[in-house]
């Protein structure tokens, strides 16, 4: 009898292509992904992800070269995505929306060899590679006989898994984070980092392999692609993908195919409430709202409840550079802390500290640090901002943040977004729970824009429901009844919109930017005057 000890036993590295194999060996014949009236089963989608990736090594891509992803929502999309992972290539998402300078920037910065995008998006793409060298440059998917990576994928040859040999501390993607202060900068996730979160959102989500699950948000954002999709693809649960989230469409699909769970940004779940199909859809399938991305207002959090009775609620915090869940707020937690972000999930440490990083007693207000196996192993060619990130051996989130008795955790505001009002700190985000509970309110930003007197005079942009009118010194008098008198808004502005990423997100440093313009525009014509 051969003993164990005596075998020359290679444990498996932890990839997340060792575990897509795991997941097709279980899953074969079950339908992964339906994209538009195309329908692909596990083995389909894991078969051409293999197609595309030795076609990418065959072009001259080489293990650990960086891949530009730049376009929308598609089967085309998640192959490639899948096709890096099986090569060995550094999958590099960026967000559709951006100029042709910006995703220039990220082509030099990251070193890119390769770049795969949309076909409507080709000008920009032929702006932004003036210049550079690229041993691969070609489209997700297009509409004539253009060459593309789904041709690839459509194909009928066999395909065998690439011939590279792949560790868990390899680096899967380049995840950049929003510049607001500066150029863009890209988070390092290796396969075992990613790995650790999937498995935690798998048991802190209760993502069910026999729960069909609605993907509508961009997947060069975090949360869509490694909280929710990798994590439903592992375990074996069919996904209907749509190229862009659209309130009338997500209602279609989440009746036509039993939806059971939807990830949305606060902002987008404001707009389905809005939207005149709510009501009229049969929606009994849906079983899990997911939230996340930015805060969601406690008024909206209570018409959820209202509208959705039967459906558990999960409240989403996290970042880009912790893959990006760092806690939860499960559906039973939900009545008695509606405004809490939940607790770190099993595989996040998260403190309260100050700027000597002690940790700060329950109630008391600081900034949320956390370590764990999850969190980038650095910033790309930023080793000055990656020691800044990590001071004190946690990584640093930017969020202001308090926990309570229980170790429940509650976002104030990032730390940008906090407001200096002659001289008092106020949080954004009180100013605006304030307002929302007023009936005509159906979103609202508070922002600090530079005043003389205050420092930063707090300023809300608020969009009012259809058919509602109210007026600013309604909208001030009924925040007076919630705030005390330093924090009621100086001045409140309406709009019909607010200024939101493709990914849902209210993106506040545009509106200060722009008001701040107008402000500096003004004072110079009263001047001039």
């Amino acid at each position: 009898m051969t003993s164990i000890a005596s075998l020359d036993l290679q444990p498996q590295a932890h990839t997340i292509s060792s575990a897509l194999n795991r997941s097709l060996r279980k899953n074969a014949q079950r339908t992964a992904i339906r994209f538009l009236d195309r329908t692909w089963t596990y083995q389909q989608l894991i078969t051409a992800a293999d197609r595309v990736a030795n076609h990418l090594l065959q072009q001259g891509l080489q293990q650990g070269d960086r891949l530009v992803a730049y376009g929308k929502n598609s089967d085309a999309y998640v192959i490639t995505w899948l096709a890096c992972l099986r090569a060995g290539l550094v999958h590099v998402p960026t967000n559709f929306a951006l100029s042709a300078e910006e995703l220039r920037y990220v082509l030099r910065q990251s070193g890119a060899r390769a770049l795969v995008s949309d076909i409507s998006l080709s000008a920009a793409v032929q702006q932004a590679c003036e210049g550079l060298s690229l041993a691969v440059s070609t489209y997700f998917h297009t509409d004539s006989q253009q060459s593309s990576l789904l041709q690839l994928a459509l194909a009928e040859t066999p395909a065998s898994a690439p011939p590279v040999s792949i560790k868990d501390d390899d680096l899967a993607q380049l995840l950049y984070t929003s510049g607001t202060t500066a150029a863009p900068k890209a988070a390092m996730m290796t396969h075992k980092a990613l790995m650790a979160e999937y498995f935690a959102c798998m048991v802190e989500l209760d993502i069910e392999p026999g729960e069909p699950v609605l993907a509508a948000l961009p997947l060069y954002h975090s949360a869509q692609m490694h909280v929710f999709l990798m994590p439903v693809l592992l375990r074996g649960a069919t996904i209907r993908l749509m190229e862009s989230p659209l309130p009338d469409l997500c209602l279609h699909w989440i009746e036509q195919e039993n939806i059971a769970s939807f990830f949305a940004p606060p902002t987008f779940w404001i707009a389905l409430l809005r939207h005149p199909d709510f009501d009229q859809r049969d929606l009994q399938s849906l079983k899990k709202a997911y939230y996340g991305a930015s805060i969601m207002p406690v008024p909206v959090l209570q018409e959820l409840q209202q509208r959705l009775p039967g459906v558990g609620l999960y409240n989403c915090y996290g970042q880009s550079e912790i893959a990006p869940l760092a806690t939860v707020l499960r559906p039973e937690e939900h009545a008695e802390r509606p405004a809490s972000a939940g607790r770190p999930i099993l595989t996040v440490e998260t403190r309260i500290v100050d700027l000597e990083m002690n940790d700060l007693p329950p109630g008391q207000q600081g900034e949320i640090v956390h370590r764990s196996p999850q969190l980038l192993t650095g910033y790309w060619d930023k080793p000055e901002m990656t020691a800044e990130a990590f001071q004190g051996g946690w990584f640093h989130s930017g969020d202001v943040g308090y926990m309570d008795e229980a170790g429940y955790l509650y976002i104030v505001d990032r730390i940008k977004d906090v407001i200096n009002t002659g001289g008092v700190v106020v949080a954004s985000r009180e100013v605006e729970e304030a307002l929302f509970t007023h009936p005509a309110v159906s979103e609202v930003a508070v922002i600090g824009l530079p005043d003389d007197k205050w420092i930063e005079a707090i300023t809300a942009v608020v969009v009012l429901k259809e058919g509602s009118e109210t007026t600013e010194q309604a909208l001030i008098q009924h925040a007076r009844q919630h705030l005390a008198p330093f924090k009621l808004p100086k001045k409140i502005l309406f709009s019909t919109t607010l200024p939101k990423s493709t990914a849902g997100k209210i993106l506040k440093r545009n509106l200060r930017k722009e008001l701040s313009e107008e402000t500096s525009e003004e004072l110079s014509k009263e001047t001039q005057e």
